[in-house]
C-alpha cells in the first residue's frame, strides 16, 4: 500500500511512485534505500504543496534553497540536510530522464559546511603521565622513542612509521638539536627538529635497535620481527600505554599530534611556525587550533587584562 497518496497531493505523488518503482525496477536498489527516498521527498512535497506549489515542474532553485533553509531551521544537521537534498537532486535528474523537467534546479544548490569537529588533545599534565615510560625493556624504550617523537615533532603515523634510520641526524653535544627529515603528505620532505626528551629517547633506542632489526632492514622503528613497525602495531602500543600509566583518554598518534600543535600554540601564538612544523600546506587547516586555543587564551585574559577585572560593588 503506498501511504504517500493519502497525504501527498496527486500532482506531487504520481512522479515520486514513479521514481520509487524505477528505483527498485530498473536500478535494483533495496526497500531499505526506496524508503529513505521516500521519507526526504514526502517532506519535500508537503513543505512545497503547503507553500502554494502545485506541481515539481514549479520548483526552481529558490525553492530548493527554501528547502535546506527550513531543514536548518528544525535543527537538522548539516549531514541530514545533504541527505535531503542528494534525494531530491537524484529524484529532479529523472524527472528529466522522463521529460517532466528540462533542467535540475538543486544541482547549484548546496547543503550548509559539516562543522569540521576540533582535534582532541591532552593537557600537559596529562602528556607527563603518559610519557613517564621507565625501564631497560627494548619495546618500552622504543615505545617512548616513538611517543617522544611523535609529541616532540608532531608526527603524523604514517610519517613516523616510514622514516628510516638514515634520516636521522642527531648532534653529540647534549643541548645541542638534532634533525630528521620526514616524508609528508604529497611527497613533500621536511625537517623535524630533534631535541630534549626526544632527542634522549632516541638515542637510547638507536643504541639497542641493532638487537632487533633484521639484517639490511632499513627502519628507524621495527617490531618485535625486525621489521618495519606497522600502523596497527603503533596504535595498539599507545592505547596499551595510556592505560597502564594511567591517563583517562584514550591515546592515539593522532592525539599525541594534536597536543603538539596546540600546547606549542598555546605557548609561542605563532600559527605559521605550527603550520611549517605540522607540515600543512595551507595555514588554514593549521587554524583549527586557534580555536582550541580560543579558550585558554580567554582565561589568559580574565586574570590578566586590567579592563577585564570584576568591578567591585559599592555595598562590598
Amino acid at each position: 500500500m503506498n501511504f504517500e497518496h493519502d497525504v501527498v497531493p496527486e500532482n506531487f505523488a504520481q512522479p515520486l511512485q514513479r521514481f520509487y518503482d524505477y528505483l527498485i525496477n530498473e536500478k535494483g536498489l533495496s526497500e531499505r534505500t526506496k524508503a529513505n527516498y521516500q521519507q526526504q521527498l514526502t517532506t519535500i512535497a508537503l513543505q512545497l504543496s503547503e507553500s502554494g506549489l502545485t506541481c515539481w515542474q514549479d520548483i526552481d532553485a529558490a525553492w530548493v534553497r527554501q528547502v535546506a533553509s527550513k531543514a536548518k531551521r528544525e535543527g537538522l544537521k548539516a549531514s541530514s540536510i545533504a541527505t535531503r537534498l542528494s534525494s531530491l537532486r537524484s529524484f529532479l535528474d529523472y524527472l528529466i530522464v522522463i521529460g517532466l523537467l528540462q533542467a535540475n534546479p538543486a544541482k547549484g544548490v548546496s547543503a550548509p559546511k559539516k562543522q569540521r569537529p576540533l582535534p582532541k588533545n591532552l593537557d600537559v599534565d596529562e602528556m607527563g603521565i603518559l610519557l613517564e615510560v621507565q625501564g631497560d625493556d627494548p619495546l618500552a624504550i622504543r615505545d617512548r622513542a616513538m611517543m617522544e617523537l611523535m609529541y616532540g615533532g608532531g608526527l603524523r603515523l604514517a610519517e613516523l612509521v616510514a622514516i628510516d634510520a638514515k634520516q636521522v641526524h642527531l648532534s653529540h653535544g647534549k643541548m645541542d638539536q638534532g634533525e630528521i627529515r620526514v616524508i609528508g603528505k604529497g611527497n613533500k620532505e621536511r625537517k623535524v627538529p630533534v631535541s630534549g626528551y626526544a632527542k634522549e629517547w632516541l638515542e637510547r633506542w638507536l643504541h639497542i635497535r641493532p638487537s632487533l632489526a633484521a639484517e639490511g632492514e632499513p627502519a628507524l622503528f621495527v617490531s618485535q620481527r625486525g621489521n618495519r613497525i606497522s600502523h596497527r602495531n603503533v596504535q595498539k602500543r599507545m592505547a596499551e600505554w595510556g592505560i597502564k600509566q594511567g591517563v583517562s583518554s584514550h591515546i592515539s598518534p593522532h592525539k599525541l599530534r594534536h597536543s603538539f600543535a596546540t600546547h606549542l600554540l598555546e605557548s609561542s601564538g605563532n600559527l605559521r611556525a605550527v603550520q611549517e612544523l605540522l607540515g600543512h600546506e595551507n595555514i588554514s587547516t593549521t587554524q583549527i587550533y586557534t580555536s582550541l586555543d580560543f579558550q585558554h587564551l580567554a582565561q589568559v585574559y580574565d586574570k590578566a587584562h586590567p579592563r577585564a577585572k570584576k568591578i567591585k560593588s559599592s555595598d562590598d
